[in-house]
C-alpha cells in the first residue's frame, strides 16, 4: 500500500503547532522550578545507609512540587512501578471502614488486585478490600463517558476518597481531560468537601498546560518510567499534592516515623532532575507520533481514538483492529523496529495482573518504559492496540511507514 506521509504531515501542521505551544509552556514552567530551587551540582550527590539529611532528595521533592503546583511531593526510586506508587497513596490514606469510589468505571487491570476485586485468595487478603476498605464504582455512561448524575448520587459523607484514572487503560472509554477532572472534583467537593480527590496521572504529565492539582485534585501520582522521567530515569515514581496526604503515602512506602525523611537514593538524583527537565520535549515528541498514527490509520480505514484532530490528555493512541491477526502484526512491527530486542517476535501471553492474554511490544532501553515507543493490547474484543511513547517523532514515523507497507 502506498501512502503519502509528507502530505499527511502537512495536514497536521495546526495540530503540531498546538503541541509545540504546550511543550514551550511546560518547558518554561520546569525551568522556572529549577531556577527557584537553586538546583546545583551538589544536589546530584547522595547519602548512604538510612538516607538521612539528603539535600539532593529534598530539593528534588521541592522542584517536583513546584512543577505540579503541590504543597509537597515525594519522588523516589523505591517505587517499583506506577501501580506500586498508586498503592502507596491508597493504602497510606485509607483505613478499615473508609470508602473508596472509582469515578470512571472499572480501573486499569493491575489496580484490580490492589483494590481486591481480582486476584487469588492471598492477593485479595492483602488488598484494600481485604484490609476492610469499602469500594464501589460509578459505571460509565454509554461505556465511554463519566456519569455525573450517578457520581453526584453516590458521593456522600461516608466517601473518603475518589479514584480518578486520567488515562483510559485497557478500555475504549475516553481518557479524562483536565476540564473533565476539574468537573469531577467540583462535583465531589460539592457533596463532601472532605473527600480526597486522587488522580492516577500516569501517561498524562505535560500533555496539557495544567496538571490535576491545579483544577481541584488533592493528590496525584505517576511513574518515572513514563512521562515525568523524560525517558532516562531507570525506576521510581512520584506522589504530589497536599502535604498531609503525601506524608501519609510516604509512611506507607517506608514506615511510620520514617516517612519522607529516609531512603538512600543510590546516586539517581541527577538522572531524575535531568529526566524532569527533558520531559516536556520528550512528551511532545510522543504526542506528535500519536497524532500521526491516528491520521495514518484513519486514512487507511481503521477506527482510532483519539482522532488526530482532537485535543489530547495522555500519550496513548488506540487503534481498533477488530481481529487478533492485525493486532499481533501491529505489535510485531513495532518490536521489529525497536532499538533493543528488535529481533524478538512478541506473542500473546498470560501476564500477572491481567485477566486476558496480552501481546506486548517494546524494545526499550529501560524495561517497561512506556514513554519509549511501545504497543500492547489484551487479546479480547475489539482487539485494540494501545500505542504509547516515542523518544523521538522520527522513530514513530519509521514504524508507521513499515506498518502501512505490511498492511
Amino acid at each position: 500500500m502506498k501512502y503519502d506521509f509528507k502530505l499527511a504531515e502537512k495536514s497536521l501542521e495546526k495540530e503540531f503547532d498546538r503541541i509545540n505551544d504546550i511543550r514551550d509552556f511546560n518547558q518554561r514552567k520546569v525551568l522556572e522550578a529549577f531556577f527557584d530551587n537553586k538546583v546545583a551540582p551538589e544536589h546530584f550527590y547522595t547519602v548512604s545507609g538510612y538516607g538521612h539529611d539528603d539535600l539532593g532528595r529534598e530539593v528534588l521533592d521541592k522542584t517536583f512540587a513546584q512543577v505540579f503546583r503541590a504543597e509537597k511531593a515525594l519522588v523516589r526510586i523505591h517505587f517499583a512501578s506506577g501501580t506500586h506508587t498508586l498503592a502507596c497513596a491508597l493504602f497510606g490514606n485509607l483505613r478499615a471502614g473508609d470508602k473508596l469510589i472509582s469515578v470512571a468505571g472499572t480501573p486499569y487491570d493491575t489496580m484490580l488486585e490492589v483494590i481486591g476485586t481480582a486476584g487469588d485468595e492471598e492477593t485479595k487478603r492483602a488488598s484494600l478490600i481485604g484490609n476492610g476498605v469499602l469500594y464501589d464504582e460509578v459505571p460509565l455512561l454509554n461505556g465511554t463517558d463519566i456519569d455525573f448524575n450517578a457520581l453526584e448520587e453516590m458521593i456522600d459523607k461516608a466517601t473518603t476518597m475518589v479514584l480518578i484514572q486520567r488515562s483510559k487503560g485497557y478500555s475504549t472509554r475516553k481518557s479524562l481531560s483536565i476540564e473533565t477532572i476539574e468537573k469531577i472534583c467540583k462535583t465531589v467537593k460539592s457533596k463532601n468537601p472532605q473527600c480526597i480527590c486522587f488522580v492516577d496521572n500516569c501517561y498524562g504529565e505535560f500533555v496539557d498546560t495544567k496538571e490535576p492539582l491545579e483544577v481541584g485534585a488533592d493528590l496525584m501520582a505517576g511513574s518515572l518510567i513514563k512521562n515525568a522521567g523524560g525517558g532516562i530515569v531507570e525506576a521510581g515514581g512520584y506522589i504530589a499534592g497536599k502535604e498531609l496526604y503525601v506524608e501519609r503515602s510516604a509512611n506507607r512506602l517506608t514506615a511510620p516515623g520514617v516517612g519522607s525523611e529516609g531512603g538512600a537514593m543510590f546516586n539517581q538524583h541527577r538522572l531524575i532532575f535531568q529526566g524532569l527537565f527533558m520531559a516536556p520535549s520528550i512528551v511532545s515528541e510522543a504526542v506528535k507520533g500519536a497524532v500521526l498514527a491516528a491520521k495514518v490509520f484513519e486514512d487507511i480505514g481503521f477506527d482510532t481514538y483519539p482522532k488526530y484532530h482532537e485535543k489530547r490528555t495522555d500519550i496513548i493512541q488506540n487503534i481498533i483492529f477488530g481481529n487478533p491477526e492485525h493486532l499481533e502484526q501491529f505489535c510485531r512491527t513495532i518490536q521489529s523496529l525497536s532499538p533493543v530486542n528488535g529481533y524478538v517476535t512478541p506473542i500473546p501471553e498470560n501476564i500477572p495482573g491481567y485477566e486476558d492474554k496480552v501481546i506486548m511490544a517494546g524494545g526499550t532501553f529501560i524495561e517497561g518504559s512506556t514513554i519509549e515507543l511501545s504497543a500492547d493490547g489484551p487479546m479480547r474484543e475489539p482487539y485494540v492496540a494501545y500505542m504509547q511513547g516515542g523518544l523521538n517523532y522520527a522513530h514513530v514515523k519509521i514504524c508507521l511507514e513499515k506498518m502501512v507497507k505490511n498492511l
